[in-house]
């Protein structure tokens, strides 16, 4: 019977929300994402198909392109001047608030 319990709270652990695992807070992201809204949208749906959408993706994603944005590893001028000065654990807000988003799907017309 301990087996089984230690089981069932391995496999809870393991599925926990991906928020978790970002170690953000959400209503601080939810703050420093004000500036982000003119062009990712308030919630992260973008409307214009130029930015992409930031709503549902998985927050390791998003700590991991804002990251990647501000060592040069991903080069967008706009973004690494919007990144510069961010910490990691604002990175981890700002995931975990876009990653609490529902998203909304695009479906290209041209395929």
């Amino acid at each position: 019977m301990n087996r089984i319990l230690t089981t069932c709270a391995v496999l809870l652990l393991v599925g926990a929300s991906p928020l978790a695992a970002a170690g953000g807070d959400i209503k601080n992201g939810q703050t420093k994402a004000e500036i982000c809204a003119s062009c990712h949208g308030a919630d992260g749906n973008s409307t214009s198909p130029e930015f992409p959408k930031l709503a549902g993706q998985h927050a390791d994603y998003i700590v991991r392109a804002l990251t990647d944005y501000q060592t040069g590893k991903r080069s967008n001028a706009i973004m690494q001047g919007f990144v510069a000065n961010l910490s990691q654990q604002d990175m981890r807000d700002l995931a975990a608030y876009f990653a609490s988003q529902p998203g909304s799907l695009f479906t290209p017309t041209n395929y």
